[in-house]
């Protein structure tokens, strides 16, 4: 099996629902992107979605080879409930050296091995939606929610009445809830990043920053 396409692309293995979503976004945001899955359905379902789509069994080096993934920049392993599969794989990709491996787990188990056999990054996406949508629940008016490892978010909220006709400087919000306002959508116009000076209208959308706790605070007064 010859070589498929150029050093610096992307390969995502598993094309499920998770590994699917993945390849069509970075396909969404331009790059061109090989997806790999045994199940010839799938393979076909998204031949006309992807810049390359190829039906193998990945969890081969010699497979990985002939495939030209040894000269990939980045992997994504996304098979789904089969495990061995995803730890095989991300052995195969280890052992040919490509420098960046992301890899899906089910658990805290499934995530160390992956790491104890070559990932460079472990993802739980069940786990983490779970915990997004915790914060949605409990986040009042909060649109979108996104959560770091040393307790600092970012949310989207609508803006609460009492900023609604001031500057961003007059309403204090930084002040008055330890939240920083990033930027500004407003209806039918393009996000914009937020300044001192910006005025704040009835219907916008505030992506505002800060502790976790002073994040949820906020969207719930709005």
């Amino acid at each position: 099996m010859a070589r498929i396409i150029p050093h610096g692309d992307i390969v995502v293995i598993g094309l499920g629902r998770f590994g699917g979503a993945v390849a069509a976004e970075l396909a969404k945001l331009g790059h061109d992107v090989l997806g790999v899955d045994e199940n010839a359905e799938l393979v076909q379902s998204w031949s006309d979605r992807l810049t390359h789509v190829v039906q193998a069994d990945c969890t081969s080096s010699e497979t990985l080879r002939r495939l030209g993934i040894a000269e990939f920049s980045h992997a994504v392993v996304a098979i789904g409930t089969d495990l061995e599969a995803s730890v095989l794989t991300v052995l195969a990709l280890s052992e040919l050296g490509v420098p960046d491996i992301w890899a899906k787990a089910l658990g805290p188990k499934h995530g160390r091995i992956l790491e104890r056999t070559g990932a460079h990054h472990v993802v739980y996406p069940e786990a983490e939606m779970g915990e997004r949508v915790a914060h949605l629940v409990v986040g009042g008016k909060m649109m979108d929610f996104m959560e770091f490892d040393d307790g600092f978010a970012i949310g989207k909220t609508r803006a609460p009445p009492e900023a609604i006709g001031k500057t961003l400087t007059e309403c204090a919000l930084r002040r008055k809830h330890g939240v920083t306002v990033v930027g500004v959508k407003r209806p039918r116009e393009e996000f914009t990043n937020a300044t001192p000076d910006t005025l704040i209208q009835a219907g916008d959308l505030l992506i505002v920053s800060g502790p976790t706790d002073k994040v949820e605070a906020f969207a719930r007064i709005t």
